[in-house]
């Protein structure tokens, strides 16, 4: 187990010495692969409270200065990757939890709810999939019992089983199963209750929402890891399967066309020093990572992303591009489509120019 996961606490339950730099390990651990984190309320599973101005009556994040001032106002669209950040909000208050947004994460996470209840009417137990009334649904009491049922039903094991991903189990018995969409879609959450349900108290997180980080301690106890397993496994085909028939995607539109930041503007023409081709190259280039910020589901922003870089890689290396414009302007247009994902961004940006700087590209094609 990561040295990030295990957090000692006194007999009292109090933070120990060890403890009070828990908090920020786990957030940086968190960062480290991707997820953008923000606090949550020491002790709770509720993000940190909003300052006063963003606290009162008919405020909304829209336009709000805390956002890109580095205060961690609204929740999960909060979020960072930003280690300068994380230091500041997690050092400066060690009680904080930890909450990853799933979204920008590209994190679909299935929540199993334990809590014994009365079952709902057989129809509502796995929504769209009738339940005849010879099937005996007595000992159904949870959401490991409907999960059971809907992967029985698919010829699968259950994910509460799968040992291949990150699995989490929550002070109250229930259980978080961490998977990592793979194919650009954009799976909205649900809860096991509503409309839009996987099964009967089987709750989903992706975007537009947060999950507690593995080894949060709220006052309910510990959010502890099952197994070996620490990154979580590709989205299950049968899983993304049921998600779909069930309406955890958007309605598909036709975005609009999204133009390069103005800042990425700028570094065009300082990159392409004039050169008519080259710039307009760079230009395109940009536009087709800028246009994935409108793209709700299949927008493959890491791949076309790390084309991009490739292509700039090799126009840099062929003399075409100024090297650091290029790849300012590229950064700059990527964290315009992907707020929050800076560091992952430069990490595909650095990685693919240098993959694309060892082929040389001439506009006339690679020699």
């Amino acid at each position: 187990m990561p040295a990030e996961l295990r957090f000692p606490l006194s007999d009292s339950g109090q933070i120990t010495p060890e403890r009070s730099v828990a908090g920020l390990r786990l957030a940086r651990w968190c960062a480290s692969n991707g997820w953008p984190v923000h606090p949550l309320a020491p002790g709770r599973k509720t993000p940190a409270a909003n300052c006063r101005e963003c606290g009162a009556p008919g405020h909304t994040r829209t336009g709000c200065p805390c956002l890109s001032a580095g205060r961690w106002c609204h929740g999960f669209h909060a979020a960072t990757l930003d280690y300068g950040r994380i230091n500041q909000w997690w050092g400066s208050v060690p009680s904080l939890g930890v909450g990853v947004s799933c979204g920008p994460a590209g994190l679909v996470i299935i929540d199993i709810d334990s809590h014994q209840s009365e079952m709902p009417h057989r129809d509502r137990v796995l929504p769209g999939i009738p339940i005849g009334d010879h099937i005996d649904l007595s000992g159904m009491t949870t959401g490991y019992h409907s999960l059971a049922v809907l992967a029985a039903l698919r010829g699968e094991a259950s994910p509460a089983d799968d040992t291949s991903t990150l699995r989490v189990r929550t002070p109250s018995g229930g259980m978080h199963i961490w998977y990592r969409a793979t194919d650009g879609r954009r799976w909205q959450c649900s809860t096991g209750s509503g409309k839009r349900a996987l099964a009967w108290q089987v709750d989903i997180r992706a975007n537009g929402g947060y999950i507690i980080a593995p080894g949060t301690t709220t006052a309910a106890g510990t959010y502890t890891p099952v197994g070996p397993e620490r990154r979580p496994a590709a989205l299950p085909a049968w899983l993304a399967q049921e998600l779909q028939r069930t309406g955890h995607l958007p309605a598909a539109h036709i975005p609009a066309p999204r133009p390069v930041p103005p800042r990425a503007r700028e570094a065009v023409i300082e990159a392409g020093g004039g050169r008519d081709q080259s710039t307009r190259l760079l230009t395109a280039l940009l536009a087709d990572v800028a246009a994935c910020s409108h793209v709700t589901e299949g927008a493959g922003f890491s791949e076309k992303l790390n084309r991009a870089a490739y292509t700039l890689g090799g126009l840099v290396s062929a003399g075409h591009l100024n090297g650091p414009e290029a790849e300012r302007a590229l950064q700059e247009t990527a964290e315009a489509a992907r707020p929050g994902q800076t560091q992952r961004s430069g990490q595909i940006i650095r990685s693919g120019m240098a993959a694309g700087a060892k082929s040389p590209l001439h506009l006339g094609g690679r020699r």
